[in-house]
Order: C-alpha cells, then structure tokens, then sequence
C-alpha cells in the first residue's frame, strides 16, 4: 500500500443507487449492542487477569509464587494461541451468514466457558484434572473470541455514516474499558471484604460465575439486530445464496492489508495488555505492592481512558486515524522508560502518573483500531481477512505478552522489560502506520458511502452527476 494520505474531508463521488443512508436510530442500537456484548465478554476476560494471582494458588499450588503466575499466565496465553482457528472459523461464517448470528454465538460460548470456571474444583480437591479443566474452559473462551472483535468492530463499521465512524467505533472499546473496570472492581471490593482464606476457598468464584446472567443479556441484545448494510448489499449481489470466499482469497488476495492488520494489532494489544492485565501483577510480584491499592490504580487509569474515548474518537473523523496512531506510537516509544520509572518510585502519586501517562496514549489506539481496522478490507472479505490478522497478531504478540515479560523479567532480572516490550511494540506500529492508507471520511472498500441524510445523498450525487 502506499504510504500518502488521502484527505478525510476529499469528496467521494457516486450514483444515487450506490449511497446508503444510515438510519440513526438502528446505528445506535448496533453501536450498543456490540459495545454492551464487547464489555460483557470482556468482563470475562478481565477478571482472570486481575485475580491471577489468587487463581495460582488455586490450580497451580507450589512454593515458588513465580512459578505460580508464570502458570496462570501461561493458561492465560493458551486461550489465545485458539484464537486464530476462531478467527478461522468464524470469520469466513461471519462473510457468508453474515455478521449478526456469529456474534450471538461467539457470546454463548464465551459466557459459557467462563461460566465453567466458576465451577471447576481446586487442585487440592481433584489434583492435575482442576488446571485441565481450567485449560479446556480457556480455550473455549479463546476459541469464540477469535471471531468476537474482528465481528463486533466489521458491524458498527457498517452499519455507521462515513464522517462518524471514528466516534462511533471508539464505543466499542468503551464497552471493553467498562467490562474490565466492571471485572477489577469486583476483584477489587472482594480482596478488601474477603479474608485471604475466603477469597481461596471460594470467593474466587464468583465473578465467574456472574458470566451465565451476563452472558445471556448479550445474546438478548444481539439477537435483536438486524444484518449491516454493507453485508445485505453484499446478498443481493449473489443470485441464490451467498457464495463462499475461499481461505486463498482472504488470506493470499490481502496479504498487503494483512500485514498492516498484524503491525496495527501487536502495538494495539502489546500495550493495552501491559497495561490493564499484566500491571497489576506486576505492581504486586515485582514492587510488592498491595494489591488492593494496585488495582485501584487500574480501576482509575481505565475510568480515565473512558471519559476520553469518545472525545478521541471523533479526533480520528476530524484529522484522521493516522496522525492519532502515530502519536501513540511515539508517546509509547519515548515514554514507556520514564513512565516505568515513575511507576518504580512506590508512591501512589507517581504510579499514577505514571500509568495515567500510559492510558492516555493507549487511548489513541482504542479510539482508532475500531474503525482502522475493518476499513483495510473490502466487504466480501472484511470479516474473515480481519479475524485472521486480528488474532494471529494478538495470539503471537498481545495475548502473550503478561507470560514473555514474566519469563524475561525472571531471566534477565532487568524490572524495565515492560517499558523495552513496548518500545519495540511502538516501532513496528509506527511503520505500519507509515504504509497504511487514511481512511477517515472514507466509504469502506467495496461498499458505497454512507451518509446521515436524504439531503446528504442528493448533494453527493449530485456533485458525482456533474
């Protein structure tokens, strides 16, 4: 691809039967029905990392508390090395049955492999069966997961007007943000109203647990919208059925788009990992930190992130997605070592300096990945090309990333690993964004623009008839 910018605000020119005009009302039922199932899932997901440490002495009981984490990170990163054959699986489902019915099943299976959790025994009562349980429940959860983001995001891409799609995609890690400050802060309230021996014994149990209710709203809100525009149209395209998209197309026919997925993803969910799943451990494994205090830090630096989500959102639709990335990448490049530095003086103040800095930055990768992302590739294949990027990137880089640092930290002893892991990270986002082509303002590939208004279409008609 080539590395110029196209203007967001170029016009776009078109015949009046190829411009879509969005209806208000079933966009935001669409952007709160994934943003809503993406914090559901995303509850799930978080609250294994906050309660990582108690769930070591759970499953993988020993005296050393390093190889106990290293364990319950190791099971963490499994769920994600599945990813990429759920991305596999129903990413293509998603292009050919289209979008709304893989995405109630990714959240059934999800609810009901965290669920499972809540029920499995402690290694004290059936020995090596409770962390094999423990591993077949994860990777259930990362099996569906590899077609919910790519699925979540590709719909509210669709289904929004062009000159939004920014603002309205950056409410689908607003959903993320507040599932995890939903699982933290539960992690949260019982490590401060739990005795140590409760919080084992039992307590544990009950965030995932909570996942059956959860998980059930989400299918309720997914099952009551109705396919995106973009992938309708693509129907009416094929004379009986949708036609299937063979794996070579998706995957040999984007290999451009495809590598610019990968590079935006790794430096996406190298840092929001390190960040919101792998700090709070490491607050308390390597500063000794009180974990109750550590995780308030995280409750707050998450709160911080949502209040500026939205706001950076609608920053990619006004000067587009590149120049948002771009900061990012260098704010992580130059910042990461002295932020770490500050998170190293002990103080709450300076922790909190220190991890805000780091939220924010992350910030321009939540606001913009949702409608960065699917708008690599074209509607017949944006689905199943972006779960296969998508989860490769994560399942290699992002989901991996609280195990690699733990290993190196344990290797080399050098406490700064988190800040060189995510400098690293910042370099290969930056060249993706180097090559990657502005998309803000623009239709998706092989969809027509979408508009708010009659009176929208009729004037970008009507410059496209003179």
């Amino acid at each position: 691809m080539s590395s110029a910018t196209l203007s967001p605000t170029a016009p776009v020119s078109a015949r009046p039967s190829e411009v879509t005009v969005t209806d208000p009302a079933m966009v935001k039922r669409a952007v709160k029905a994934a943003a809503l199932g993406n914090a559901m899932e995303w509850f799930d997901f978080g609250v294994y990392s906050y309660i990582a440490v108690t769930l070591g002495k759970v499953f993988f009981p020993s005296g050393n508390p390093t190889a106990q984490l290293l364990s319950t990170f190791g099971a963490f990163a499994a769920a994600f090395l599945v990813r990429p054959l759920g991305g596999l699986v129903f990413g293509p489902l998603g292009d050919r049955i289209g979008r709304q019915k893989v995405l109630a099943l990714t959240m059934i299976m999800m609810a009901a492999g965290t669920f499972a959790i809540g029920l499995i025994p402690s290694h004290a009562s059936i020995g090596l069966w409770a962390p094999a349980l423990l591993l077949v429940a994860r990777l259930v959860q990362g099996f569906s997961t590899g077609g919910e983001y790519a699925g979540a995001s590709t719909f509210i891409a669709e289904y929004a007007p062009d000159k939004k799609r920014g603002f309205l995609g950056s409410w689908l890690e607003f959903g993320t943000l507040a599932g995890y400050i939903g699982g933290a802060g539960l992690v949260t309230l019982m490590t401060a109203l739990l005795s140590t021996d409760d919080l084992l014994s039992w307590g544990w149990r009950i965030p995932f647990l909570i996942a059956g209710p959860m998980g059930l709203i989400g299918l309720y809100l997914r099952m009551r919208l109705e396919e995106t525009p973009a992938f309708a149209a693509e129907l009416d395209k094929a004379e009986e059925s949708r036609p299937k998209v063979k794996l070579r197309e998706m995957v040999v026919g984007q290999w451009r788009a495809l590598l610019l997925c990968v590079g935006l993803v790794l430096v996406f969910n190298v840092t929001d990992y390190m960040l919101l799943s792998y700090m709070p451990s490491y607050l308390t494994s390597e500063l000794n930190y009180d974990s109750t205090h550590g995780l308030l830090v995280v409750l707050g630096v998450m709160a911080l992130m949502m209040l500026a989500q939205p706001f950076a959102g609608r920053l990619t639709d006004r000067i587009g997605r590149r120049p948002v990335i771009a900061f990012g990448c260098a704010g992580f490049l130059l910042l990461s070592v002295p932020a770490l530095l500050l998170i190293r003086q002990g103080s709450l103040l300076a922790i909190a300096l220190g991890m805000g800095a780091l939220g924010l930055l992350l910030v321009c990768f939540t606001a913009s990945m949702p409608s960065t992302l699917p708008a690599l590739f074209p509607t017949r294949v944006r689905y199943g090309s972006l779960s296969i990027g998508f989860n490769v990137s994560v399942s290699i880089f992002g989901g991996t990333t609280p195990l690699v640092v733990t290993a190196l930290i344990g290797a080399t002893g050098d406490v700064m690993m988190p800040a060189y892991y995510m400098m690293a990270a910042a370099v290969v986002g930056g060249v993706a964004v180097w090559f990657m082509t502005e998309s803000a303002r623009r239709p998706l590939p092989g969809s027509p623009p979408a508009v708010e208004t009659e009176d929208e279409a009729r004037a970008l008609t009507s410059g496209a008839q003179g």
